[in-house]
């Protein structure tokens, strides 16, 4: 008797993209709670008009190339591209801006290259690094958190959905004069003026450890990124490899002279360091797939982090970090494959 047996791989995976990208999205919640707190619900109406334009720059491009819409738009996958895209906005970040980043991430770093499963760069990074060298103004007008501003000043959900619409928040308050630079470019300035640590993080945007509301933040993401590690969504090695190339060389050089060099925990709890360790790098696509390689990748990022941070002309340098290690993933793959069962070599 012969049984009809289906092409190999015979085992049916146990999650599908669409149930992995949902938990992401999930994963988020606590870091996008504590967002709205800190910083009001600028990031909501952003999130909102992301998604809408990446889900439609999507279909757009899934229907000009002849592939199935429906299966495509339902995996998520655009949506937790426009989501981290957002996470690095300013919360009163114009929808022109928030547009063009979407547009750019799905269409030009995702669908030219093929689509999902071939764009060598991470869609959000790219966006966002399209978006922080066309509008460098608009993308440094942060607001202070909501606790730190005077009765009356911080900008409602209203005022900040009116200044996405139009660019400028409404009333007397103008984003010139209640925005500030987060921790981070505040750190890297006053340190170019030849200022001492312990006077710059006297001001009060800098909290117990890092940024000020950064920090709940912060514990949000790592609070999520734990849930994907259990869950096993994404593997330990990357987030482990990305923190610690960012902590090992911030230790030295604090302990060296905590005078001039913020300490490793600023670094951690400041800027989207957390957010790239669990959620950006480990973006499966355009990351190293070996065991051997995530280390060596998630390595890199981190210390292209505190590098560039220190020594080059952008305070974060998440994304620049990111998309120069993904270059380097072919590479990476290929001299970090394991050896071969039954073979010297």
């Amino acid at each position: 008797m012969r049984f009809a047996t289906s092409p190999a791989p015979h085992l049916a995976p146990n999650h599908s993209v669409t149930t992995l990208m949902l938990r992401v999205l999930l994963a988020l919640v606590p870091a996008l709670l504590a967002w709205v707190w800190f910083f009001g619900w600028g990031i909501i109406f952003n999130l909102l008009i992301a998604s809408t334009v990446a889900v439609a720059a999507e279909a757009l491009m899934l229907k000009l190339r002849g592939r199935p819409i429906r299966r495509h738009l339902m995996d998520l996958t655009a949506i937790v591209t426009a989501a981290l895209l957002v996470f690095c906005l300013p919360p009163t970040t114009p929808w022109w801006i928030t547009t063009t980043g979407a547009v750019f991430a799905i269409v030009f770093a995702k669908h030219l290259y093929g689509g999902l499963g071939h764009n060598p760069f991470n869609p959000a990074m790219a966006g966002y690094v399209v978006l922080l060298i066309s509008f460098p103004v608009e993308m440094t007008q942060w607001l202070p958190p909501r606790q730190l501003v005077e009765d009356g000043q911080f900008p409602g959900a209203w005022a900040q959905l009116v200044a996405i619409l139009t660019g400028e928040l409404p009333g007397a308050a103008t984003v010139d004069a209640i925005s500030r630079a987060t921790p981070l470019d505040v750190m890297k300035t006053e340190l170019g003026m030849a200022r001492t640590i312990a006077e710059i993080t006297a001001d009060p945007r800098f909290g117990d450890i890092g940024g000020y509301g950064w920090e709940w933040i912060g514990n949000g993401i790592i609070v999520g990124g734990l849930w994907l590690i259990y869950t096993k969504v994404i593997r330990w090695q990357i987030p482990v490899a990305v923190l610690a190339g960012v902590l090992v060389p911030a230790t030295f050089f604090y302990l060296l002279d905590p005078g001039s060099h913020a300490s490793p925990g600023f670094h951690l709890f400041s800027g989207a360091t957390l957010l790239c360790a669990f959620f950006i790098a480990t973006d499966p696509v355009s990351a190293a797939t070996t065991r051997l390689g995530r280390i060596i990748f998630g390595v890199g990022i981190g210390l292209l982090i505190y590098i560039i941070r220190t020594w080059g002309g952008y305070p974060d340098a998440v994304a620049f970090a990111v998309l120069l290690m993904n270059m380097a993933v072919p590479l990476i793959d290929r001299y970090s494959r394991p050896r071969t069962y039954g073979h010297e070599r």
